[in-house]
């Protein structure tokens, strides 16, 4: 299953748009953006062996690991992987919720949750 990138980026802003107001305002510093996949460099940098893999990433320093005097030179990050997500959708259905939860589980990791309280979410 494909969705044109203009599509596929929809999905993306409208799972963004549902989040509640308080984590909207709170993500008003991070950048999300869409690629095809992601380079082997920052697989490596993770520790991820097969770019097919990796879905989503968040680069930056979640909110629960700032201080006061934490002053961000640049903005977070949220990359969402296009390709990886349809390569494991067969339907449209099954798509629009693989990026709805990989959007929502980055934005976990914004504010703070590991990957197993994220699992636990079922994100």
């Amino acid at each position: 299953m494909r969705l044109s990138e203009e599509a596929f980026v929809e999905v993306v802003d409208e799972a963004l748009q549902d989040l509640p107001e308080a984590f909207q305002s709170a993500m008003a510093n991070v950048m999300v953006d869409v690629e095809p996949m992601p380079d082997r460099e920052t697989c490596r940098a993770i520790g991820i062996r097969n770019p097919r893999h990796l879905l989503g990433l968040y680069r930056g320093t979640p909110l629960t690991k700032r201080s006061v005097e934490h002053i961000a030179q640049l903005p977070d990050h949220i990359t969402i992987y296009q390709h990886n997500i349809e390569r494991v959708c067969r339907t449209r259905r099954r798509m629009i919720e693989q990026i709805r939860r990989t959007v929502f589980h980055e934005v976990g990791h914004h504010f703070g949750m590991d990957e197993q309280q994220l699992r636990e979410l079922g994100y």
